[in-house]
């Protein structure tokens, strides 16, 4: 008798893996999961329309959603996006005096143009520096992706450079048909690098999707070098063309959210619509014998309307203290709402903490439910939702602003109003990581409690863990400021016959009593 074997899919003999998820599970719970071994292209590019159509529907409709984008927003841009202007000097070749000076200036230009609300960085003339980042980050959350084009036109603006927000569904290929080297809307070398991006043109159609179905193709970069499409998103897998929205592995329990609310809502409306019915004993049938035997529905109206005339004479009333006099065979019965809770929030709840991990937030923020949380784990929640935050800063936020900052560095240095420091042995075209490094300052971090967090603050630079520079972006702040501002204050207060402010007074930060040797 020959060995029975159990075959797989490509008629080999089946074998047992090593691993229980790669087999069939206790009981075969997984002799039907069988997905594809995808690379990343293949798994986003052929629903990639109809997935961000989706999350951006929900944005618009879905209240959790919005909040979940607003949250991405706040913490990781804030009201304003402060430039931190670093260039490494012993790469440039320049003393460190010169860079500090350097710096300044480059920041003081920076902020007048990016916080001009006159808008000159945008084409349209509708977004400041620090719109424009916190649009592209609510983009990311809903696309999976940011894509902006710089222009250089000659105007009436104190810049030429001027930044066109791209929406990502204008980007596909064109026709619709992907090749081996437009991957949705991309087009690459062969090494997969981006060298192209096919835009759809906008429509001047009232309404529709507000796209034509012809393309543009828009080189990554000028002839000269000089960035001429911007695309920011954090690839995951090799080969990876396009970004993934955040809300795909959330889709379906998001949007069955508001269908559980409008159930539950409308159930307790139904309950407490009727507080008291009357009912009678005499059924259809015994109705019908009494009328004669006829089904006729006038005479069962006609029989229904003299019972109705009966109780509006009797004057029936149930909110006041009357007693209702019925007729024979009728009573009344009180209804009552009942539990109109019956398990839902705690339903509610963990749907909610599914669509937090999922989009990465803290559930107090997302839910905007505090009243089981203490200050410990608040505190935890929130802080493990700062360091997601944090690295979307580093590598979405900060890498647009960047990439805006140097094509302006690069104009101001070409038009003559920057001069680079003395003794640079690198112009701006060699060195231009060195000249545009830099640092973002966004939005502080939230305090639960501010007096414990400024106390931690304070140990930390006194034991040397940190300084006043990186506990002050964790403020939202940028130290060299509040050092300026720091020194006004005091010599005001000192013109003025005011005291020194009482942290200057404090024995801790500058003792009264200094030993004539260590003076």
């Amino acid at each position: 008798m020959s060995e029975i074997q159990i075959l797989d899919s490509s008629g080999r003999p089946f074998k047992a893996s090593a691993y229980e998820g790669a087999g069939h599970g206790m009981n075969g719970q997984l002799r039907d999961w069988n997905p594809r071994s995808l690379m990343a292209d293949a798994a986003i590019l052929p629903n990639l329309d109809l997935g961000n159509g989706r999350a951006e529907d929900l944005v618009r409709n879905n209240a959790f959603a919005s909040n979940a984008v607003q949250l991405h927003v706040d913490n990781i841009v804030g009201h304003l996006f402060r430039l931190s202007y670093k260039p490494r000097w012993q790469r440039l070749g320049i003393n460190e005096q010169d860079a500090i000076s350097f710096s300044r200036d480059i920041e003081q230009i920076w902020t007048e143009i990016s916080d001009d609300p006159s808008c000159w960085l945008d084409v349209e003339r509708k977004r400041t520096f620090t719109m424009i980042i916190r649009e592209a980050v609510a983009t990311h959350t809903r696309l999976g992706e940011v894509m902006a084009v710089p222009f250089y036109e000659r105007s009436n603006s104190p810049l030429n450079t001027g930044i066109k927000v791209i929406n990502p569904n204008r980007v596909s290929s064109p026709s619709g048909m992907d090749t081996d080297r437009i991957r949705g809307g991309v087009e690459q070398n062969r090494h997969g690098a981006a060298i192209a991006y096919h835009v759809k043109n906008t429509s001047s159609l009232l309404y529709g999707d507000g796209m034509d179905f012809s393309w543009q193709r828009i080189p990554k970069f000028t002839r000269h070098g000089r960035l001429r499409f911007i695309h920011v998103f954090e690839p995951t897998g090799d080969g990876q063309s396009r970004g993934a929205n955040q809300f795909l592995s959330v889709l379906e329990q998001m949007q069955m959210l508001p269908k559980m609310q409008k159930t539950k809502l409308q159930n307790a409306i139904v309950n407490a619509m009727f507080a008291a019915t009357i009912e009678t004993e005499m059924g259809s049938e015994d109705a019908f014998a009494l009328l004669g035997g006829d089904t006729d529905s006038k005479m069962l109206g006609a029989m229904l309307g003299k019972i109705a005339d009966y109780h509006s004479g009797v004057n029936l009333k149930l909110g006041g203290t009357r007693i209702p006099h019925l007729l024979p065979n009728e009573s009344l019965n009180f209804h009552s709402s009942g539990n109109v809770d019956n398990g839902y929030v705690d339903l509610e709840s963990s749907v909610l903490r599914w669509l937090s991990a999922g989009l990465n937030v803290p559930y107090e923020q997302l839910a905007r439910d505090y009243k089981q949380s203490s200050y410990s784990s608040a505190r935890a929640s929130i802080l493990e939702g700062w360091r997601y935050f944090m690295g979307r800063r580093k590598v979405i936020a900060a890498r647009l602003a960047t990439q805006i900052f140097r094509l302006v560095f690069e104009e101001l240095v070409a038009r003559g109003e920057v001069k680079l420091p003395r003794g640079a042995r690198m112009d701006i075209y060699q060195g231009m990581a060195a000249w545009t490094n830099c640092e973002w300052i966004g939005t502080g971090r939230l305090a639960i409690d501010g007096l414990k967090e400024v106390k931690e603050a304070v140990l930390r630079i006194e034991s040397g863990l940190s300084t006043y520079e990186k506990e002050l972006a964790l403020m939202g702040e940028d130290y060299q400021e509040i050092f300026a501002q720091q020194l006004r204050e005091q010599k005001e207060r000192a013109e003025a016959g005011l005291p020194k402010p009482s942290w200057i007074q404090a024995d801790s930060f500058a003792p009264e009593n200094i030993p004539q040797e260590a003076a």
